[in-house]
């Protein structure tokens, strides 16, 4: 602990509010809230903590605290910073899991339709459902009984799905906004249990036509019984009250959190949703966190009830949410709540192995390689790379790895300006220039390690700039490969000396792979402008031919092969005029026959 904190710990106030700890680059790494300040700030610099706690508190140089007036306010606060500034240690709810509804679109004349995302846009939602095979069943059964506009307005006949008995047609037929009101509640009452007095009422209709003959319609009757049983009873009920409700739980275990949400809808328990994350607060705290994070994503609508287990305060919740929120103490909520609890168990009993392992081979090999380099553990490592073809076509590469992983939103492309061919330093020292001006101007995070693909020369280069010309000190690694261009050597220091490494170690695994990357992303990028450049001089001089032309080309066929092959049809495809087309066709199949001659 330095002077700094010290200082600043002895002043905290007594009041909740927000903080923000700092790494040695000044990047917020969490962001957290307290009750009482000054407890909860102070808890990190005293006692014991477990591996994970540990890490985070040994990357702390400074904090910043933001006082508020009551514990809503700071779970607000601290809602917006996360989203503010993105700290490495918070739980990160990604939109990458989302469940489909169906939607009641809010136009004139509305439409049926599935989305994954839910928005205010004054339409109304139904679900989440399961996966996308439940909602399009649910929405076909819908389409049978309610027919909401399936054509554009512009059309001046009735379309098929008209005939079908399956839209109105308002672009031909005038449709009263009252008859949509009318649909949008039975939709909503269908949903919402109510398709089994339709199922009655479909059945009276059945009976009643089979009795007066009408055996064409008794069977229209029959199949949509038929669908509504097959798509609205599936699944046993869980609830008898129809009441859409959230239930979570969560369990903590060896430094790791693990939270469920089971989402009943309908009365039925459709999904579940898994969450596993190490928690820096107490564990009552985090799910507060987590469930305002949680219903601020589109994904997820709020239902009618929340339950969550004893001891979180739903005071707050339902504050932040405007919703109902529970603490069941018996019957079947309070089953629901358990089985939530016992999922999470399970679950985190279930993902240690994976999760050790996975640790072991990001961030604890990071902290292996610095303890070889005898350097602090690299987690912000960024490496490049040169490609050309004998000379031409010059680019260069950087990849970037945080705790171990590809960061692949930081990668960077470059094509060489002021290097001259074949001179692999001077383009090294022109990429590491233009990399590190641009990191110092924007603000951006330093690395803790850069890599170079090369040997000796390589990184004297990429010395020269870093500390000679930037005036920074960052380290610099070399990595050399073997005659069969598999990554052999780890070169450090001044002078450059071997780091012995063994070739099974999770540090050398991970130096592997970040060589395997940039030297991939690096020949990918090389490959594509030697593309365009073949593209260029080939087609140059044609009437009609420009830059944007070749680009709409090779981005359309992918390679200069698959242009040279193309029929006039499939170059029109790509959006040239026939004139081009059929020119462009004619050069093609000339240089071929002249080729073959």
């Amino acid at each position: 602990m330095n002077d700094l904190i010290k200082q600043k710990l002895s002043i905290l106030p007594d009041l909740p509010g927000c903080y923000l700890m700092k790494d040695r680059q000044g990047t917020i790494i969490y962001v957290g809230k307290a009750k009482v300040l000054k407890n909860r700030v102070r808890s990190y610099f005293s006692g014991s903590h477990d591996a994970k706690t540990q890490r985070l508190v040994s990357e702390i140089v400074d904090f910043e605290y933001i006082v508020t007036s009551s514990n809503i306010e700071a779970l607000v606060l601290e809602l917006n910073l996360i989203k503010q500034y993105d700290p490495k240690y918070n739980i990160m709810l990604k939109d990458d899991k989302t469940y489909p509804y169906i939607k009641i679109t809010a136009e004139r004349h509305p439409r049926l339709i599935i989305t994954r995302q839910v928005k205010k846009d004054k339409g109304k939602y139904f679900g989440p459902y399961p996966h996308a095979h439940a909602a399009t069943e649910t929405k076909k059964l819908l389409d049978r009984l309610y027919p909401y506009r399936k054509c554009n307005l512009s059309g001046d006949r009735p379309c098929l799905y008209y005939h079908l008995g399956q839209c109105l047609c308002p672009s031909v037929h005038e449709v009263s906004e009252s008859t949509y009101k009318e649909m949008n509640e039975d939709v909503s009452r269908f949903l919402n249990g109510g398709y089994k007095e339709m199922k009655k009422t479909l059945t009276e209709k059945m009976m009643a036509a089979a009795e007066n003959l009408e055996f064409e319609r008794a069977k229209e009757y029959r199949d949509q019984i038929a669908n509504i049983e097959a798509v609205m009873e599936k699944q046993a009920m869980t609830m008898n009250d129809f009441t859409d409700r959230d239930i979570f739980g969560y369990a903590v275990d060896r430094g790791w959190m693990c939270v469920q949400v089971f989402f009943v809808r309908q009365g039925k328990l459709i999904e579940r949703d898994v969450s596993l994350f190490p928690p820096y607060q107490e564990p009552e705290e985090e799910l507060l966190t987590y469930i305002g994070q949680f219903y601020s994503k589109s994904a997820h609508l709020l239902p009618k009830e929340i339950l969550v287990p004893q001891g979180i305060d739903t005071d707050i919740i339902r504050q932040l949410l405007d919703v109902n929120v529970l603490t069941p103490q018996r019957g079947k909520k309070k089953d629901l709540v358990n089985l939530a609890i016992q999922n999470a168990e399970i679950s985190l009993k279930e993902k240690f192995h994976l999760i050790e392992r996975q640790e072991l081979r990001t961030i604890g090999a990071c902290e292996e390689l610095g303890e070889a380099m005898n350097i602090s553990a690299p987690l912000r490592i960024e490496a490049f790379d040169n490609s050309h073809t004998y000379g031409a076509d010059a680019v260069s590469a950087m990849v970037s790895f945080v705790d171990g992983k590809p960061n692949r939103k930081d990668y960077r492309k470059y094509k060489t300006m002021t290097a001259a061919a074949h001179d692999d330093y001077a383009a090294m020292r022109e990429v590491v220039r233009r990399r590190y001006i641009r990191v110092l101007k924007d603000q951006l995070p330093l690395p803790d390690l850069i890599v170079i693909d090369g040997g000796k020369g390589h990184m004297e280069a990429a010395r020269e700039i870093i500390e000679d010309e930037l005036g920074l000190s960052i380290p610099i690694a070399g990595l050399a490969k073997d005659d069969k261009h598999q990554t052999a050597q780890l070169l450090y220091g001044n002078p450059v000396e071997l780091i012995p490494l063994k070739r099974t170690s999770e540090a050398f695994y991970l130096l592997q792979r970040i060589q395997d990357e940039v030297h991939r992303f690096a020949i990918t990028f090389h490959r594509q402008r030697r593309e365009t450049n073949s593209l260029t001089s080939v087609l140059d001089g044609l009437t009609g031919v420009g830059p944007k032309r070749k680009k709409l080309l090779l981005k359309h066929f992918g390679s200069v092969k698959k242009i040279r092959e193309a029929s006039v049809d499939s170059l029109q495809e790509a959006g040239l005029p026939m004139a081009v087309a059929e020119s462009i066709e004619a050069y093609f199949r000339k240089d071929d026959l002249q080729t073959e001659k």
